[in-house]
């Protein structure tokens, strides 16, 4: 297999590493020992995937010896790609684990009742735009199934001749905690708007909990779409990963 590879050398925790690509591309960050394994065929872990939007960026979560390779799984393409270390972002007030919000943990002496004649069917109901499914939604819908969730994505319940504003308000009326993925694509759509009414509809009288997770947007950007919404615990993909988000939805889920 032909792909392009970025010897890095030694990058600090923190700082952003970009990736330009001409068009899509499976991109992997890797450290040196992971590398080697890639180089040998071995199995190995990286950050990245199969990336349709340039540019690309990764926050540094350790200071090691990176690497990117770039590649066309397989296709005859020459790789067009340029990858840059960027200065990473000043640190930032430590946030608060989700499991330390009150409100988060459902079922709990101090947290709101909720109505116990309707059975909920699902942990997390993800509402997102189309555009950010390869990037975001798709892996993070996947991780939190793998963890044991109950999640209710489109891909994962959607069927061919579904009624689609019925199947939302089941998702909708039947989910614990409302996952919005705001994004660019996010604010400009209708579809996205009605789930996001709906949601928050329901957290206002007691029956969900919404946090938001920002993707490739301003904090400026969110407070002119929704003052309201910029205010909110969340998650920005800038800072967090995919793994860890999923990684706190599920505690706060399986201990409330």
């Amino acid at each position: 297999m032909q792909y392009q590879y970025y010897d890095l050398g030694t990058v600090s925790a923190g700082k952003i590493i970009e990736v330009k690509l001409g068009y899509a591309a499976n991109v992997r960050v890797m450290d040196s020992s992971n590398y080697s394994s890639f180089k040998a065929g071995r199995r190995h872990k990286f950050i990245g995937g199969y990336v349709t939007r340039s540019p690309y960026k990764v926050v540094v979560p350790r200071s090691a010896h990176w690497y990117v390779v770039v590649d066309l799984g397989g296709y005859a393409r020459k790789v067009k790609s340029g990858v840059r270390v960027l200065p990473g972002i000043l640190p930032s007030v430590k946030q608060k684990p989700l499991s330390s919000v009150p409100s988060l943990l459902l079922g709990r002496e101090d947290s709101p009742n909720f109505d116990t004649e309707t059975e909920r069917k699902f942990d997390v109901f993800i509402s997102h735009a189309s555009e950010d499914k390869d990037t975001v939604v798709r892996p993070l819908a996947t991780a939190l199934k793998d963890k044991g969730l109950s999640v209710w994505y489109d891909e994962f319940e959607l069927k061919i001749g579904d009624n689609l504003r019925r199947k939302i308000d089941m998702g909708l009326s039947k989910s614990n905690f409302g996952v919005v993925v705001i994004s660019r694509s996010f604010i400009k759509k209708g579809w996205t708007n009605y789930e996001l009414d709906g949601l928050i509809t329901r957290e206002v009288s007691g029956e969900q909990v919404l946090l938001p997770i920002w993707h490739n947007i301003t904090k400026q950007e969110v407070v002119d779409y929704s003052p309201s919404l910029a205010n909110k615990l969340a998650r920005n993909t800038a800072i967090n990963m995919i793994d860890e988000i999923a990684d706190e939805i599920a505690d706060v889920i399986k201990n409330r």
